[in-house]
């Protein structure tokens, strides 16, 4: 891979990781899903949760949900389970490591905030952490292969882990 193909390569990958903010963010979870490849898999909530509390796939893994639809619709189901949530990612300070000419490793820092409505009460989330991702180059394209969400700090309302054993 030339040092061009690296820095294009390197603006691809960024420009699908803020296109994947801004569909979960605006709820877009078909266009959020076309961001990954098919044997894609996400463990945002296995640093986040106790394991028994922890999304099972249907070979019994705790923590990990695996296809493009099915981590677009754990999302889903958490941000509008039992109500709607507003949520605003922001990421940078993006580091990304070719593994080959078609597969790289990226982490970002990240900040994230939540709120919804429980009853009256508006509850929130203010997160901090990285997120540690793989991308593979299919057809010309760079796609999502794996992600996990891990959080350094957390200040929130008690309510929210809650809303993810019940999603």
């Amino acid at each position: 891979m030339t040092d061009l193909e690296k820095l294009l390569a390197i603006e691809a990958i960024k420009d699908i990781f803020a296109k994947k903010l801004r569909y979960m963010d605006l709820k877009q979870w078909d266009d959020y899903a076309s961001l990954h490849a098919e044997d894609a898999y996400s463990e945002t909530w296995k640093h986040s949760l106790p394991t028994d509390e922890q999304p099972m796939t249907a070979d019994g893994q705790r923590g990990r949900v695996v296809g493009p639809e099915a981590i677009a619709g754990q999302l889903a189901r958490v941000f509008t389970h039992p109500t709607p949530i507003t949520s605003v990612h922001h990421c940078h300070g993006a580091e990304i490591e070719f593994l080959s000419d078609t597969e790289a490793r990226g982490i970002w820092a990240m900040e994230d905030s939540l709120w919804w409505r429980n009853g009256d009460v508006e509850e929130h989330l203010h997160g901090y952490g990285h997120y540690h991702e793989t991308f593979r180059k299919t057809g010309g394209r760079w796609l999502f292969t794996s992600r996990q969400l891990i959080r350094i700090r957390v200040d929130m309302t008690p309510d929210f882990w809650s809303r993810l054993t019940m999603a």
